[in-house]
């Protein structure tokens, strides 16, 4: 490491500076500091190899251990892992990604994207054009007749939470100093995204030594605001049938001990959406499970009643709401607990933009004595074991291998993965039918069990998510749940998996096309049209063919991972205590019935359906989907209490 220099800076290039920099960088919260950059995703091409590749390289020689670098496979899944990771730690600490200008940064666009709508913290350092232009137009650089400082790096500015691009060394402190504001702020974070012109990045400058000094990031509680616990306090006093709705919010701010309070204390019972799955344990008393378009019966009876629904940490998606037809009262109203504003006011609710750890200890205590009445707790325990008994059933069915040929159904496997899998181990899924049927059925035994991505449902997300989970926990086993359409997305971090001895257990479910796109074409009168891997027929000229000779097995073989082909259930069981018991990366391959679906949530989903239709199943299909529009709501109306409300 280039030593100071006596007039108090330090010379590095612009590369060495912000490895050095990320190095030194700290987060703390409730008084636990931890390194906020875990390491360094990166591959590299002309755009960043001698530059952050060259810093990289320097700082593992010169300090092992400041800024791991870790090489993947593709730029997307690199997100994806580092957006896992991310999650996993509560958005505490966190993974800079680098990729080369042209394709490699473009690449990561989708993954920017899928961390900006779940606010999970990751910075990306896309390599960009010479800011000189001395030998433009370069290989893979965009050109436009009628701009010249735009490149294809623009694409990161919508789907990033801060975007900057460094185009002279001067610009660096402000541009990094900026992206941390960012990164560690609750409310704002997301991708973040740093463009450096290949050669600025190699570019020496003299640098103060200040801005390599240890540097702490303390994220913050924001407390919610007397009044408006008043007024939330005022309204959850006034109902008979309250629900919580639980989101990502409560893990992210270290809540699920003050939400178990919260309820144990009032008896308000709680419906999860994907991201606040596991906020409580299943089988605690006021856990209802999932909510909304794939949710359990029991939570979406009580919210079709509920007269006041709190909101904790959830932006409340189209899947919670089922589509805005989840909540039916006449009277219903909201209150929202959300460190960001933008979903306090959704749904005209009550607005406490706060913490909400902070904000369900402040109302806990402040509705002492206030109960739900004891009917209403046992309707909720009532269609709450009714729904346990539907998950025993298709965990069991009456007859074992219950699909077409004897295979394996998909509510099987989850089912023995769910029993045969310890307490503390996690499940990834993002895409498909999986992450609904998992939503409905997966039984939550620890706050960090559960892990599917289901805000941008990026199809290729699994195996990398997996590897970003087990990075952050390597005390807990990993299972990654994915279909054979995502499978053949992305599982190219399979190999990133084998060169970093982490151990992920793949189970591969093969059912020969898009099983959840599948069923919903049948259902809005498609015929599962384009959703089956077929031949293209000679006759028909449409994909309506014998089935494709893909071994996705032999695929996985291939880079490097053992693989256990089984089809029965007891094998299945067989290879997953193979799997638990080893050190390394494993699959388990199994071909499941795609026609045989998990319960039914009784619930509904927002897709729109051909007005007019030659087809008779469209037609009848349009029908059913008019009756499930005219119960959407827009839930405009402000509670009597709501700031600003007309008197």
């Amino acid at each position: 490491m280039t030593d100071h220099q006596s007039d108090g800076t330090v010379r590095l290039t612009v590369a060495q500076a912000t490895v050095r920099f990320l190095s030194v960088q700290y987060s703390e919260r409730d008084g636990e500091r931890q390194k906020l950059f875990a390491g360094c995703f990166g591959i590299f091409g002309h755009g960043n190899v001698a530059g952050i590749g060259q810093a990289l390289l320097q700082a593992e020689i010169d300090e092992p251990g400041a800024l791991p670098y870790v090489l993947g496979r593709n730029e997307q899944a690199m997100v994806h892992s580092a957006a896992a990771y991310t999650r996993m730690k509560d958005r505490r600490q966190m993974w800079a990604v680098s990729s080369s200008v042209g394709p490699g940064a473009t690449n990561m666009v989708t993954g920017a994207a899928l961390a900006t709508i779940n606010r999970l913290p990751v910075l990306l350092l896309p390599a960009d054009t010479f800011a000189d232009r001395s030998a433009s137009p370069l290989l893979q650089e965009l050109e436009l007749p009628g701009s010249g400082d735009v490149t294809v790096n623009d694409c990161f500015r919508p789907v990033s939470r801060y975007f900057d691009r460094v185009w002279r060394p001067e610009q660096l402190p402000s541009a990094l100093l900026g992206a941390m504001r960012v990164l560690t702020d609750p409310a704002e974070t997301g991708a973040v995204t740093v463009c450096f012109p290949q050669d600025v990045q190699a570019q020496a400058h003299d640098w103060p030594i200040e801005l390599f000094a240890e540097r702490t990031w303390h994220i913050a509680r924001p407390l919610p605001d007397r009044a408006a616990v008043s007024r939330a306090v005022e309204l959850i006093r006034s109902a008979r049938r309250p629900l919580v709705v639980a989101g990502g919010g409560v893990h992210y701010s270290g809540a699920t001990g003050a939400l178990a309070a919260f309820c144990e204390a009032t008896g308000i019972p709680v419906g999860q959406s994907q991201a606040g799955k596991g906020t409580l344990a299943h089988d605690h008393p006021q856990c209802l499970g999932a909510i909304g378009s794939t949710g359990t019966t029991a939570a979406n009876e009580i919210a079709r009643e509920a007269d006041v629904v709190i909101g904790v940490g959830t932006r409340y998606s189209d899947f919670t709401t089922a589509s805005r037809t989840a909540f039916q009262d006449a009277g219903v109203r909201f209150v929202n607990v959300n460190v960001a504003g933008l979903d306090a006011i959704k749904h005209a609710g009550v607005g406490v933009v706060a913490d909400a750890r902070e904000t369900l200890e402040a109302l806990t205590a402040a509705l002492g004595g206030y109960r739900v009445e004891p009917s209403y707790a046992e309707r909720y325990t009532a269609l709450d074991g009714e729904w346990a008994e539907t998950v025993r059933a298709a965990y069991h069915p009456p007859v074992p291998a219950a699909g077409a040929g004897g295979l394996l159904t998909q509510n099987e496997v989850i089912g023995m993965v769910n029993e045969l899998s310890d307490p503390r181990d996690v499940v990834v899924c993002a895409a498909g039918s999986m992450p609904g049927d998992l939503h409905k059925l997966w039984q939550t035994r620890d706050a960090k069990g559960y892990h599917v991505e289901y805000g941008y449902s990026c199809m290729g997300y699994e195996v990398a998510g997996g590897l970003g989970v087990a990075m952050a926990c390597p005390d807990r086993d990993v299972f990654v749940m994915v279909g054979d359409g995502s499978y053949l997305m992305m599982a190219t971090e399979l190999v990133t998996a084998v060169q970093e001895g982490l151990k992920v257990i793949t189970v591969l479910v093969q059912n020969h096309g898009f099983a959840s796109i599948g069923a919903l074409s049948e259902e809005l009168g498609s015929q599962r049209f384009g959703t089956r891997y077929r031949y293209r027929g000679a006759a028909s000229g449409r994909l309506d063919g014998d089935r494709l000779p893909v071994d996705l097995a032999a695929n996985a073989e291939s880079l490097g991972v053992p693989v256990r082909r089984v089809r029965t259930a007891e094998e299945f069981a067989d290879a997953v205590g193979a799997a638990k018991a080893d050190k390394h990366a494993s699959v388990i391959h199994v071909e499941t019935d795609p026609l045989i679906g998990a319960p039914d949530s009784r619930s509904w989903w927002d897709v729109p359906v051909s007005e007019i239709a030659t087809l008779d199943t469209t037609r009848a299909a349009r029908t059913t989907y008019d009756k499930h529009k005219a119960t959407q709501r827009p839930f405009l109306a402000p509670s009597e209490n709501t700031r600003g409300d007309a008197r």
